[in-house]
């Protein structure tokens, strides 16, 4: 009984370091799938996937791919990474795919999407989602991803939207409109606290997160041809109505003149966690931050609530998001892709970060989306809107930060930098 016993524990033994071993054949640093593997994918990722710079999440992807590529033993994928510098990594992958040697799928953030269809050089991925899975995706994001001729051109996996935090121990209750919030900021600046923060430096946040209060005026950044006319007309009116709501905060106190600095998310979460603000604007995903980072008793005081309006019926929040894509020509490695998108981004990749869904069942299919805080995101996701899907979108942001940072330090005024960045944005799409 005895010898058989051991006999049992060995052969236990045996297959678990089998087990071991072939886990690990399966997935080293840039490969996942067996080395002798007769298909290979040339997949270039961001930081959602094994290279995570927490072990944790990273050991979670590398399970889920791992479990993908046992579904597709004939396959091997060669792993690329991207650097944290976004903005040159997606343009240098554009211009790759339009020499022909892009990867065979890649991620490709929502907010440039459009600079790659419109480049024609994204596979076309209509035929592997069902019109099930196309129907369940918010609407901003299905017309996301489909081009003029709406063929689906990208699968666009992950969301996030913007929001208002506060220390409701020092804000009781949730500002509404612009007015309230001013209030909010400079009565907070009585208690100690610096008043309100908020992106003002020279990033894609300074742009994205104010745009939610010209939207919520029903400003528009270009014409139906993608020509920019936020500088005319009635688009001029209501743009420098919410510019100068930003420079008024600034002035009266109600936020600090170091928010011509802030290019970071991460300061906003420093500063609630050193007790220095009670209020910022930022994204949904920092509230699992705030949770990681706060002691318990402090991360109560602290809720969020939609983005304040002009009126209290007025109102607008940014998202956005990343999208898997693929530039071959291949229909196997475009199916494989394809694939790859659905087994192991959404849904799985969705519920491993805590990244909202893009389809509305998946808030039901996972316990983690059932949360309170989930539940109001998804939610506020109705008053989402995306970027526009337009090529000039890129350097309107550039302009846009860099006329926010001379109104909000005082070098120009709002007219003046108003015009210089319009006249600039017009320049460009003249070049296109």
């Amino acid at each position: 009984m005895k010898s058989a016993t051991v006999s049992a524990l060995t052969l236990s033994t045996v297959l678990f370091s089998a087990s071991a071993i072939f886990a690990q054949e399966l997935a080293t640093k840039d490969r996942i799938g067996l080395a002798d593997a007769p298909k290979t994918l040339v997949v270039r990722l961001t930081n959602d996937s094994p290279n995570n710079s927490d072990p944790a999440i990273a050991e979670g992807y590398q399970k889920i791919f791992v479990d993908f590529i046992k579904k597709h033993p004939d396959w091997k994928l060669q792993m690329q990474f991207m650097s944290s510098d976004i903005g040159t990594e997606q343009a240098k992958m554009l211009e790759q795919a339009k020499a022909g040697n892009a990867p065979d799928c890649a991620a490709v953030d929502s907010f440039v999407l459009s600079q790659f269809m419109v480049n024609h050089v994204l596979a076309d991925f209509t035929p592997y989602f069902s019109k099930e899975e196309v129907d369940d995706l918010f609407p901003f994001i299905r017309a996301g991803i489909t081009d003029k001729d709406k063929t689906i051109r990208a699968w666009w996996w992950d969301t996030d939207l913007r929001v208002l935090y506060r220390n409701k121990s020092i804000v009781s209750d949730a500002p509404a409109t612009w007015d309230d919030l001013k209030k909010a900021a400079i009565a907070s600046t009585k208690e100690g606290m610096e008043g309100v923060l908020f992106n003002g430096g020279r990033w894609e946040g300074t742009t994205f997160d104010w745009l939610a209060n010209y939207w919520a005026l029903g400003g528009k950044l270009v014409d139906d041809s993608g020509k920019p006319v936020f500088g005319e007309g009635e688009n001029k009116e209501k743009f420098l109505k919410a510019l100068n709501y930003f420079k008024d905060l600034v002035d009266s106190g109600a936020a600090p003149k170091r928010v011509s600095t802030i290019a970071n998310y991460d300061d906003m979460n420093a500063a609630a966690a050193a007790g220095t603000t009670a209020l910022f604007i930022g994204g949904n995903w920092q509230y699992a931050q705030l949770k990681a980072t706060l002691d318990e008793d402090e991360f109560k005081n602290w809720t969020f609530s939609p983005i304040p309006g002009p009126s209290a019926d007025q109102r607008s929040t940014g998202t956005g998001g990343w999208t898997i894509a693929s530039f071959s020509k291949d229909k196997d490695k475009i199916e494989m892709c394809a694939n790859l998108a659905r087994d192991v981004y959404m849904g799985p990749g969705n519920a491993l970060q805590q990244q909202l869904p893009t389809r509305k069942s998946l808030f039901d299919k996972y316990e983690v989306f059932s949360t309170e805080a989930n539940k109001t995101f998804a939610n506020a996701l109705v008053d989402g809107q995306a970027r526009p899907g337009v090529p000039i979108y890129p350097e309107i942001s550039n302009q846009i930060q860099i006329m926010m940072g001379d109104v909000l330090s005082g070098t120009k005024k709002p007219e003046e930098a108003l015009d210089a960045a319009f006249s600039a944005a017009i320049e460009a799409y003249k070049r296109l």
